[in-house]
């Protein structure tokens, strides 16, 4: 029989998580069996794969015709639609939830992403999601802006389990990981059960790549010693950058800080990665899982790299390798007139504004498919 590498990914520590969700998938049994036989242990969802999953289906048509003529706006249509989706994924993988005491079975729902650089706007559509979604293992995901760092921290310190999304750069993990926490000190404090809140931070990566490395083309052209410099980073830095994270959650967890709060019940926020599809074809179709794969992590795939690392992936725990060389690789972009902070910055940036044009076309979509009558607004 045929070794499964995406379960072997399990005995090295790392939580293989599905970035997709879909009613076929969950109703038709294909979520079950991911879970049985390729050891899938999570799930998480953005507006894209929303978007993608009633627009590409007729799955939804029904219940958006039945909402729309209860007189139901295009946002509450949505919100229902994905709200069922998350609970009923969130059902399936509840057994997994409570087998691994909390540490695996998450399902993740977006905030609305239009509300990325709005704090009070986040605090409060996080809280309805997540009494409105009443499962104890949903993550509500909130982006890693300035704005929604402070929004992390409450809703923490509030016994909320948040995934913080759009994640990009050192500095600011950092302050992820003090909104973090921050937030559990302060539920503590109160005198508040810590044990089940529970957070992932998702550092994202083929997308830093996918903007850097046509940075380092224009010396590779031009030749010379910049050319050779460039052509050893070219492709390294999302890696590198990932592996530069994971040492500083090893230092911060493993802090005097965190172990008073550890003793409480506390768990540690894992680091999840995620933008693991590779966007260069030059590049492995599993770049970004094999060179990250170590204990307590997460990898969230899109289903062609779930299939891909089951065919053809080569588990090993690399995480902590080449530790020195990763240092050195994110060292040598000044050299290369490159700067890393403007580059997550321009990330995150563009990755607010990559969830809020599949969010406003998915309400395009569903205006389209309901009844004329229909306004955009419930």
């Amino acid at each position: 029989m045929k070794t499964n590498h995406l379960k072997q990914l399990g005995t090295l520590g790392q939580s293989i998580w599905l970035d997709y969700i879909r009613r076929d998938l969950i109703a038709g049994g294909g979520l079950r069996r991911l879970i049985e036989e390729d050891g899938l242990r999570g799930m998480t969802s953005n507006p894209s794969i929303f978007e993608k999953a009633i627009a590409d289906s007729h799955d939804y048509d029904e219940d958006i015709r039945a909402m729309a003529l209860a007189g139901k706006g295009v946002e509450a249509i949505y919100e229902t639609l994905s709200q069922r989706d998350v609970q009923s994924a969130a059902d399936e993988l509840r057994s997994l939830y409570e087998r691994t005491d909390g540490k695996d079975g998450y399902v993740s729902l977006e905030v609305n992403p239009h509300l990325a650089h709005d704090t009070k706007g986040t605090m409060e559509e996080a809280r309805r999601l997540w009494n409105a979604l009443n499962r104890p293992n949903v993550f509500i995901k909130v982006p890693a802006t300035a704005n929604g760092l402070p929004a992390i921290q409450r809703l923490i310190s509030e016994g909320i389990s948040v995934n913080v999304t759009l994640l990009f750069g050192l500095p600011r993990y950092r302050q992820v990981v003090e909104a973090y926490i921050a937030g559990i000190e302060e539920r503590a404090a109160q005198g508040k059960p810590v044990k089940h809140v529970a957070s992932v931070a998702s550092f994202f990566l083929s997308r830093i790549d996918a903007l850097v490395d046509p940075l380092l083309d224009k010396p590779i052209a031009q030749g010379g010693k910049e050319a050779d410099l460039a052509k050893k980073v070219r492709g390294q830095v999302a890696i590198a950058s990932a592996k530069m994270a994971y040492q500083i959650y090893k230092e911060i967890f493993g802090s005097d800080r965190f172990r008073k709060l550890a003793a409480q019940g506390a768990r540690v926020q894992r680091l999840l990665w995620a933008s693991t599809s590779t966007k260069n074809p030059d590049y492995s179709d599993v770049k970004y899982v094999e060179a990250l794969i170590g204990p307590d992590t997460v990898n969230t795939v899109p289903p062609e790299t779930l299939d891909a690392y089951r065919d053809h992936g080569d588990p090993k725990a690399r995480l902590e390798q080449d530790v020195k060389e990763a240092r050195w690789v994110l060292e040598r972009l000044p050299e290369l007139g490159i700067s890393i902070d403007n580059v997550t910055q321009q990330l995150e940036d563009e990755g607010v504004e990559k969830f809020n044009q599949p969010f406003d076309k998915l309400m395009e979509t569903l205006a389209q498919r309901s009844p004329r009558h229909l306004t955009a607004k419930s």
